[in-house]
């Protein structure tokens, strides 16, 4: 579990966080969302340790980032898996080296070892056989996939995922969501996504987190939004007139469900 107490961050005199406090549960997708210029992305990086709070604290597991040793901080940042917007993988390294680079940098094992490991990653995210190949070699989506394999080798407490979807097609989008939900549950981590994608908001959404001009503005479910009566978050996932229609049509919905199922129980 990630816990946000109290965060605040100002670059000269212009606020970006105020008084940001979050719980991040375990097992579950934890999804930052928001406009750009919300405080998303610089609430990432306070998060894991790129900026340093002005005021307030990150807890992981109820242990402060702040107030850690440089050993304990460096114990820390290899429980940590990141997946980049861009993937971030070195061109001029095949897939299977990409991903060993971090063993090779935080681990002792044996080469025997670390490519036992490479492998059992690449066939957890469906990528057997491409070890060999070249980034260029290969499409975004498995790029995205490689990505998530190099993240989690080292067997991470939390994953952190800057939007996993970015320039990918919404049929690839749909199975890098899956992908990092299934991860989640089976490796019992704690994940946080920052993302602007609704189909990820609405699929893998366990726990949403609204940020609106530096500050928390709405907190719940991807169950909870559509009945969500916040404004600013409406106008911020139901942006278009044809979603609005959509929002509509699935409370309609709901609520004759509802009234089904009342009806039921009379009977």
């Amino acid at each position: 579990m990630i816990e946000i107490q109290h965060l605040k961050k100002s670059f000269g005199d212009k606020t970006i966080l105020n008084d940001v406090n979050l719980v991040m549960q375990t097992g579950k997708c934890n999804l930052i969302i928001g406009s750009s210029g919300s405080g998303k992305t610089v609430l990432l990086k306070c998060i894991v340790g790129l900026f340093t709070p002005d005021e307030g604290k990150v807890l992981y597991d109820g242990q402060s980032m702040t107030e850690l040793t440089v050993q304990e901080k460096k114990g820390l940042r290899q429980q940590i898996g990141m997946l980049f917007q861009g993937s971030a993988l070195f061109d001029s390294m095949t897939v299977e080296q990409n991903i060993k680079f971090i063993l090779d940098m935080f681990s002792d094992l044996g080469h025997k070892e670390k490519m036992k490991k490479v492998n059992e990653v690449l066939a957890r995210v469906n990528m057997e056989g491409a070890n060999k190949k070249f980034p260029a070699e290969i499409s975004g989506g498995m790029k995205k996939r490689v990505g998530i394999a190099r993240s989690i080798v080292l067997n991470p407490k939390y994953l952190f995922c800057d939007e996993p979807n970015s320039g990918l097609d919404p049929q690839t989008s749909l199975v890098i969501d899956k992908l990092i939900q299934d991860i989640t549950t089976e490796f019992n981590i704690t994940t946080v996504v920052v993302t602007h994608d609704m189909n990820s908001v609405m699929e893998i959404g366990d726990n949403i987190f609204y940020m609106y001009q530096g500050h928390k503005q709405w907190e719940g479910s991807n169950k909870d939004i559509i009945h969500s009566k916040d404004e600013k978050l409406n106008e911020f996932i139901f942006a278009s007139d044809f979603l609005q229609d959509a929002k509509q049509m699935r409370m309609m919905d709901a609520e004759q469900s509802k009234k089904e199922g009342n009806t039921a129980v009379r009977q």
